[in-house]
């Protein structure tokens, strides 16, 4: 897989905004699961504008975001520093440049909605090596098939009328950066069990059930996806952020919208303990 570096031109400062919080529950599950005592080290592998890996680093004494686009990491730093978290360390390096580009050993590697960019069985397998003993890889998703959804707060996002607006202005071919947007068909269960952890596990933590969002966050949320970056648009850009939000405010009179991007689910494979 050769790295397209224009993938998400544009859009690292729509990403906080934009982006739903994982559940609110994701630091005490991981701070039991893996008894953290504030020693050990995180890597945080395709940490975009830093959104988990900020939200985590209070859990560990060293703590590492890596990713490929400079942008998101000037994000993760100006984060950083608003939320007074500024011994995170920031690399600019693709997943497959690991263990090179942030030797470990880590307690924790995660992906944050992130894994499925990666040559996958190739990574898993140099994060296995870079793991302490009992070290885990994670993989954090939003996940919504197959959860029960919340009655909904509000006037929900709407979403099939926004994605058609898209459609309209980018075509029925999702792109992302200079080609497409990759199909899976395999799951993170099926290429773990075929590396040295030998499988893996998921655990479900509830989403936030009355997620409001402004007219503003939905717009950015949608600029933040590779599919519809602000470079896709090119000169459409400022008609298509006008055409979105006059379809909101039909939506919504206040400008206020329910969101449930379903529940965070982690996909997590440990080392063990003695070889």
């Amino acid at each position: 897989m050769t790295y397209d570096p224009t993938i998400y031109l544009g859009a690292a400062t729509h990403y906080r905004f934009g982006r739903p919080p994982y559940s609110p529950e994701l630091e005490n599950f991981l701070a039991r699961e893996l008894s953290l005592d504030g020693t050990a080290r995180l890597l945080d592998a395709g940490c975009g504008p830093g959104i988990l890996t900020t939200r985590l680093a209070p859990l560990f004494a060293e703590t590492v975001g890596l990713d490929p686009d400079a942008d998101m990491l000037a994000e993760g730093r100006r984060a950083a520093g608003e939320l007074g978290s500024p011994g995170i360390r920031w690399v600019q390096a693709r997943a497959e440049d690991l263990p090179d580009a942030a030797s470990g050993p880590y307690r924790l590697v995660t992906f944050g909605q992130s894994f499925h960019w990666t040559e996958e069985h190739q990574v898993a397998e140099t994060v296995y090596d870079m793991l302490e003993p009992g070290g885990v890889l994670a993989l954090i998703v939003h996940t919504v098939d197959g959860r029960p959804r919340p009655a909904p707060a509000g006037t929900p996002i709407p979403h099939t009328e926004i994605r058609a607006l898209v459609e309209k202005y980018l075509g029925s071919t999702r792109r992302a950066g200079q080609g497409t947007s990759p199909v899976r068909n395999h799951r993170f269960e099926d290429v773990l069990a075929h590396t040295r952890f030998g499988g893996s596990r998921s655990a479900f933590l509830p989403g936030v059930p009355d997620l409001l969002r402004t007219t503003d966050s939905v717009l950015a949320g949608y600029f933040s996806f590779s599919w519809a970056a602000p470079h896709l648009f090119g000169e459409q850009a400022g008609a298509f952020a006008e055409e979105m939000r006059a379809l909101l405010a039909s939506q919504s009179a206040d400008g206020v919208f329910w969101d449930w991007p379903g529940d965070t689910e982690i996909v997590f494979a440990r080392k063990p303990e003695r070889p």
